[in-house]
C-alpha cells in the first residue's frame, strides 16, 4: 500500500509537470496560473502545493527533468576521462544538439526557458538556477580547454575564462535562434562547424594532437 501510494504521488507529480510544460509554452510562464496547471493535469490546486512550494519550484523541477542529464554529460567530458578533453566536449555538445532536434520534450522545455519566462521577483530562484547552470557549464568548458592546452603545450590567445564564455555564448546563441525557427538551419551540422571554427581560432588546429577535427 505504501509503495502504491508513492507511485501514485509520483504519477501526479509527473502529470503536473507535463501540464506545466504545455501551458507554459502556449501561454508563457507569467500568464499561467497554478490553478490552470492543476486543471490541465486533472488534479487539485492542493496537489500542486503538496509537491511544489510555488510556481518557481515547479518550473525548476520541470527544467531538472531535461537539463540535469545534459549538465552531467558536460561535466563528464571536462573531467578528462578521455585523452582529448575538447574532443569529448564536442561529442557531448553534438549529442545534446541531436537530442534538442529529436526529443520534443527537451525542445519544449528549452523553448520555455529561453522565450517564455520573465525573471520577476517571484521567479528569482529560476533566474538563479539559470545563472548557476550557465556558470557551471562555462567552468567545465574552461577546465577542458586548459587541460587540452596543457597537454598540447599550446598557449590560448585569450584567457581561458573568456574563451569558455565565448564558447558558451556561441552554443546557447545557436540554440536560441534555432528554437525561433527550427527550419532555418540544421542545428547539429551548424553547431559542429561553428564549434570547430571557434576552437581553431583558439589554436586547436588539425595539425595539433588532440585538436578538434
Amino acid at each position: 500500500m505504501v509503495r502504491r501510494t508513492k507511485e501514485e504521488a509520483q504519477e501526479t507529480r509527473n502529470r503536473l509537470l507535463d501540464a506545466a510544460e504545455v501551458l507554459f509554452q502556449a501561454q508563457g510562464v507569467s500568464q499561467t496560473s497554478l490553478q490552470q496547471i492543476a486543471h490541465q493535469a486533472g488534479a487539485t490546486r492542493g496537489a500542486i502545493y503538496w509537491h511544489f512550494k510555488d510556481k518557481a519550484a515547479l518550473f525548476n523541477a520541470m527544467m531538472d527533468r531535461v537539463t540535469l542529464p545534459l549538465e552531467a554529460e558536460v561535466a563528464r567530458a571536462s573531467a578528462g576521462t578521455g585523452a582529448e578533453p575538447m574532443d569529448e566536449v564536442e561529442h557531448q555538445m553534438v549529442e545534446a544538439l541531436k537530442l534538442m532536434t529529436s526529443d520534443m520534450q527537451v525542445r519544449r522545455v528549452f523553448d520555455i526557458a529561453t522565450h517564455k519566462v520573465e525573471y520577476t521577483h517571484d521567479m528569482e530562484s529560476v533566474q538563479q538556477r539559470h545563472l548557476s547552470a550557465r556558470n557551471g557549464c562555462v567552468t567545465e568548458f574552461e577546465k577542458a580547454m586548459v587541460a587540452d592546452a596543457r597537454r598540447t603545450r599550446r598557449r590560448l590567445p585569450i584567457p581561458a575564462p573568456a574563451a569558455a564564455q565565448g564558447l558558451h555564448a556561441l552554443i546557447s546563441g545557436l540554440i536560441q535562434n534555432w528554437l525561433l525557427d527550427p527550419s532555418a538551419f540544421d542545428l547539429v551540422a551548424t553547431g559542429r562547424q561553428a564549434f570547430r571554427v571557434y576552437l581553431a581560432g583558439l589554436g586547436f588546429t588539425p595539425d595539433v594532437p588532440g585538436a578538434v577535427r
